[in-house]
């Protein structure tokens, strides 16, 4: 015998519904054969994929548009001092940053980042125009961006021409960052005309010298260079 869920009268076993408040009878067993609508489609859609020529269109017009804005209003409104010079070099680096990963992504690693360092470099010498004396770009700005850039081309050329692993990278990164604090600390020096000496980078140079001491007797030593990427699964 069953009972109406909402009056509480009783039901005979042939009724449909309540006869009193017209209630529905459902056995809760025949709730289990029901089939599940899920809320979500069944069919699996996909998201158009935007095209690089769109991508590049948007790129070209936000850069553009903020440098010609900005050199605008630096011209006929804020004409004190050259400003604009700062954000249309920022734009310019962000459109060579642009090349390889929107615009033309078949361009060669190596032309990319020599790219990067042109870059740099303009951005750098467009900075003149708002100093009282220009000769640090050439005595020292621009020797530290060649600097970078070379030792960018070659870890670059090393992770491409080795087998690559995480030992080997950190190998090249510290090795470089090594040269790197020693060449800049030298070129200060040779800009200042003071003695050609290691201070601040002997620091770093001593640093770096023992970490890529470890990890060339770890990449030399097989079993223990298993036993380290196995515990600190790399």
């Amino acid at each position: 015998m069953s009972y109406c869920v909402n009056c509480g009268v009783k039901l005979e076993p042939s009724l449909s519904e309540c006869p009193l408040c017209n209630t529905p009878v459902i056995n809760p067993r025949e709730l289990h054969n029901q089939k599940k609508t899920s809320p979500y489609p069944r069919e699996r859609g996909q998201v158009d994929v935007v095209k690089r020529t769109d991508l590049t269109v948007l790129v070209c017009i936000v850069l553009g548009g903020t440098s010609l804005s900005c050199l605008l209003l630096n011209l006929f409104v804020f004409s004190g001092n050259p400003w604009s010079l700062f954000v249309i070099g920022a734009c310019l680096i962000l459109f060579v940053l642009a090349i390889p990963a929107v615009i033309y992504t078949r361009l060669p690693i190596y032309i990319s980042l020599l790219f990067d360092g042109v870059a740099v470099g303009f951005y750098l010498y467009m900075i003149t125009f708002n100093t009282a004396y220009d000769g640090w770009f050439m005595g020292l700005a621009l020797p530290i961006v060649a600097l970078a850039t070379i030792l960018v081309e070659i870890f670059a050329l090393l992770l491409r021409s080795f087998p690559v692993s995480f030992i080997t990278t950190a190998l090249y990164f510290f090795a470089e960052a090594a040269f790197l604090c020693v060449g800049i600390e030298l070129l200060i020096h040779h800009y200042a005309g003071t003695t050609l000496r290691l201070s601040w980078s002997a620091v770093v140079l001593t640093a770096c010298s023992v970490i890529v001491t470890l990890l060339v007797t770890v990449l030399s030593r097989r079993r223990l260079r298993d036993a380290v990427q196995r515990r600190l699964h790399f």
